[in-house]
C-alpha cells in the first residue's frame, strides 16, 4: 500500500486546498462520513480518507485500493492506491467540469495540475494511459469490493461497465481441464474424474463446447459421477453420452441408472438396455432441449453460484446472489409464472434464502425471506414462511422481531381464512411451530427478557397442547428445558 500522496495532503494545507479544488478530493470532508451507513459485501474494512463537493466519499480498502461512492448509490474502485487514484483524478480533470470563466480569481486548472502533480511526485502521463488505469481499476470492483447499504443490504450500482457474467470465471477451470482431457493424458483423466468439483466443471465445459471425439472422456466422467448419486451433472453426462446414439452405451447407462434408488428415479426415463437403439439419441435430444443446451447464459443462476462456492469463489457467488435479489426486489414481475403471468412463483426466493445461508449471509437470507413471506397466498404457506422468518430473526439476535413474527403466525393459525391448515396439528409443521416457540423462549430468557419469555412459553405450550400425541412427544425435552429456564428467571 502506498499513501505517500495522502500523507502530503494531510501535512500541507496548500496541497490539500489544491486537491479539494479544482480536483474535488477534499481530505477535510473525511470527518463528515458518508451519506448513509455502508459496508463491503465481502466484510472487508473501509476507511474514509476524503470526500467531494457532491456528497461522494473516498474509502481505502484493506489492500490499499480506493473505492469511490457517490451520494446517489453508485460505487467503484478508482485506483489501486491513493497515489494512483489521485494521479488519475489530477490527470483526467476537465476544464469544462472545474473552471469558472466568470471568476477572475479562479485557479487555472493546468497550473494547479502542474503544481500538485509536481508536489506529489507524479509523472506526466498521456491521458490514454490514465484512462486505461481507471478502466482497469473499475473492472476490479466486483466481486471483492461490492458496496452495500449497511442497513438495507442493497448493493450500490457499479460505476463503469458490468463485470463478466458469473459463468465465465466459474467455468474457466473446467475449460482448462476439458482441454487437458482432450489431450488424452490418462493421468489427467483420473485426476479430473476423481475430483468431484473438477469433474462437474469439466462436464459443464463439455456441455458448452461439444466435440466429436469426446465420447471416451464423457464415458469416463459419467462412470465416476455416478458415485455422487443423482446430480444435475450426472444427468448431463448421460445426455452427452446419449447424444452419440451408440447402442453399446445402453448397458453402461443402465448400470449407472441402477447405482442407487435416487439415481434410478432421476434417470427413470432413460431407455433400458434392450431398447431400440434409436430411443437413446431421441431421449438425449429431448433432455438436452429441456434441461441443458449450449448457451451458458441460459443456465439458472444456481448452477453457477453452486459451482462458484464449491471452488471457493464465494465472493463471486455472493455478488451474483445479491444482484439477483436486488433486481427481484425492484421488479417482482421477474417472478411471474410463465404459465400464468397473473401469479408469482416464489420458489426462487426460497432457493435464494438457502443459498445465502449456505454462504454465511444470514442478513441477506432474512431480507429475502421477508419478501417471500409477504408474497404468500395461502394460510399454510404464510405460516411456513413466517416460521422460517422467525428462525432467521432469532438467529440474527432480532428477538423482538421474531416475537412479532410468531405472533402474526399464531393469528393465522387462529383465523386462517382458507382450509390449507386443516392438518397442521398432526404433521411435522405442528412440531416445527412448537419447537420455534420454545427456541425463542430460551433466547429471550438468555437475553434477560423475562416477561417476553414467559409470554412466548405460554404460546408454545398452547401449541404443544394441540399437537398429536407423537408430535407433542417429539418436543417434550425442548419444552422441559425452556420451562426450566423460565422458572429460573428472577
Amino acid at each position: 500500500m502506498n499513501d505517500h500522496a495522502l500523507r502530503l495532503l494531510l501535512q500541507d494545507a496548500r496541497l490539500a486546498e489544491l486537491a479539494a479544488y479544482p480536483f474535488d478530493f477534499d481530505v477535510e470532508r473525511a470527518g463528515y462520513g458518508h451519506v448513509e451507513p455502508v459496508r463491503l459485501a465481502s466484510g472487508g474494512p473501509l476507511r474514509i480518507v476524503a470526500g467531494d463537493a457532491g456528497g461522494g466519499t473516498y474509502f481505502v480498502c484493506e489492500d490499499g485500493s480506493v473505492l469511490y461512492a457517490d451520494s446517489e448509490g453508485s460505487a467503484g474502485i478508482v485506483g489501486a492506491s491513493v497515489d494512483e487514484a489521485l494521479e488519475i483524478m489530477i490527470g483526467l480533470a476537465d476544464e469544462e467540469d472545474y473552471a469558472d470563466a466568470d471568476d477572475e480569481e479562479d485557479v487555472s486548472l493546468e497550473r494547479a495540475r502542474t503544481e500538485l502533480r509536481t508536489a506529489l511526485g507524479f509523472p506526466e502521463r498521456p491521458r490514454a494511459e490514465l484512462e486505461a488505469l481507471l478502466d482497469a481499476a473499475l473492472a476490479r470492483t466486483e466481486p471483492d469490493f461490492l458496496l452495500l447499504n449497511a442497513e438495507e443490504g442493497r448493493a450500490y450500482d457499479l460505476i463503469g461497465p458490468p463485470p463478466p457474467p458469473l459463468w465465465e470465471p466459474v467455468l474457466a477451470a473446467g475449460r482448462a481441464d476439458l482441454a487437458a482431457l482432450r489431450a488424452t493424458d490418462r493421468a489427467v483423466w483420473d485426476a479430473v474424474a476423481e475430483d468431484p468439483v473438477r469433474r462437474r466443471l469439466a462436464l459443464r465445459a463439455a456441455q458448452f463446447d461439444r466435440a466429436e471425439g469426446d465420447l471416451g472422456l464423457l464415458r469416463h466422467l459419467l462412470r465416476h459421477e455416478a458415485g455422487s448419486s443423482m446430480t444435475d451433472e450426472l444427468r448431463l453426462a448421460a445426455v452427452l453420452v446419449g447424444l452419440y446414439g451408440g447402442a453399446e452405451d445402453l448397458p453402461l447407462l443402465d448400470k449407472v441408472r441402477r447405482t442407487d434408488f435416487d439415481t434410478a428415479c432421476g434417470l427413470s426415463e432413460l431407455p433400458g438396455p434392450d431398447a431400440d437403439p434409436a430411443e437413446l439419441p431421441r431421449w438425449a435430444r429431448e433432455m438436452d432441449d429441456l434441461l441443458f443446451g449450449t448457451d451458458p447464459a441460459d443456465e439458472p443462476l444456481y448452477t453457477w453460484t453452486d459451482l462458484a462456492v464449491d471452488q471457493g469463489m464465494t465472493h463471486h457467488a455472493r455478488c451474483a446472489l445479491i444482484r439477483r435479489f436486488d433486481a427481484i426486489e425492484l421488479d417482482q414481475g421477474l417472478l411471474r409464472r410463465p404459465d400464468d403471468p397473473t401469479r408469482l412463483d416464489t420458489a426462487e426466493l426460497s432457493s435464494l434464502v438457502d443459498d445465502f445461508e449456505r454462504i454465511g449471509e444470514p442478513g441477506q437470507a432474512l431480507r429475502v425471506q421477508r419478501l417471500h413471506t409477504a408474497l404468500q397466498e395461502t394460510a399454510c404457506d404464510r405460516v411456513s414462511a413466517r416460521l422460517t422468518q422467525a428462525r432467521l430473526e432469532r438467529e440474527a439476535g432480532l428477538l423482538p422481531s421474531a416475537d412479532r413474527t410468531l405472533a402474526a403466525l399464531r393469528d393465522t393459525l387462529a383465523k386462517p381464512g382458507d382450509d390449507s391448515l386443516g392438518f397442521w396439528r398432526g404433521t411435522s409443521l405442528g412440531r416445527y411451530l412448537a419447537e420455534e416457540h420454545f427456541e425463542l423462549t430460551l433466547a429471550l430468557a438468555d437475553a434477560g427478557s423475562a416477561e417476553e419469555a414467559r409470554a412466548v412459553l405460554g404460546a408454545a405450550e398452547a401449541i404443544r397442547g394441540e399437537l398429536s400425541e407423537s408430535a407433542a412427544r417429539g418436543v417434550r425435552e425442548l419444552a422441559e428445558r425452556a420451562a426450566g429456564r423460565v422458572r429460573g428467571l428472577s
